[in-house]
């Protein structure tokens, strides 16, 4: 596993002195679909980076109600956990296996110092920081400007991207969580889908076709 962290880290252009330290510093973390890694109200000490497996990331309310912002996959790193450590904040945020995940865990401590000290890693930030900012716009966008069918085909769409795979192995409770609606509206919309043969329905199964 040690080989594949390293492999990560060398394409995505970090140097070979910053490479040997975040493999001295950090630490080997595997964790299971649906178990959560970060909770919201909480300080995180540690940065995860993906090594394999996908993470969800979620926004949460006082309820429980959640709506989905992006996913992290192999060889991304969490932005906002670093932004909630910089900032000495608790997080606003959750995050939850999507799949069974390998990670990498750095300690938070060590971010300050990395930056100052390694372009590379100061552009890996930046460019974490970019891409989910990005990620937010899309989730923005699809929340004020698209109607639900819309949301829940990109909703379909954005999981096959991640997972790499045309079958989306959830309930139709589970999806109408994620997008913060009901189920008796997913279901509809999942039925309405399934009529103009955009996606195959089965027991806790979606097909994108």
């Amino acid at each position: 596993m040690r080989d594949r962290l390293d492999e990560i880290l060398q394409g995505i252009g970090l140097e070979r002195a910053l490479i040997d330290e975040i493999k001295q510093q950090g630490r080997l973390l595997k964790i299971v679909g649906e178990q959560p890694l970060i909770s919201t109200g909480v300080k995180s000490g540690d940065m995860p980076l993906v090594i394999s497996g996908t993470l969800r990331v979620m926004r949460e309310d006082e309820m429980g109600n959640e709506v989905f912002l992006y996913y992290l996959e192999g060889g991304e790193a969490c932005a906002m956990s670093i932004s909630c450590c910089l900032s000495n904040q608790l997080s606003g945020f959750k995050a939850v296996a999507e799949t069974d995940a390998v990670l990498w865990m750095v300690p938070m401590h060590l971010i300050d110092d990395w930056m100052s000290r390694f372009q590379s890693f100061r552009k890996l930030i930046v460019d974490s920081y970019q891409a989910r900012f990005d990620e937010l716009m899309l989730t923005i966008d699809s929340i004020a400007f698209m109607k639900m069918d819309e949301r829940l085909m990109k909703y379909l769409l954005d999981k096959k991207q991640s997972s790499g795979s045309y079958e989306i192995h959830k309930s139709h409770e589970q999806i109408a969580n994620e997008l913060n609606t009901s189920r008796v509206v997913v279901s509809r919309l999942l039925k309405k889908l399934e009529r103009e043969e955009r996606v195959a329905l089965y027991r806790n199964r979606v097909e994108v076709l």
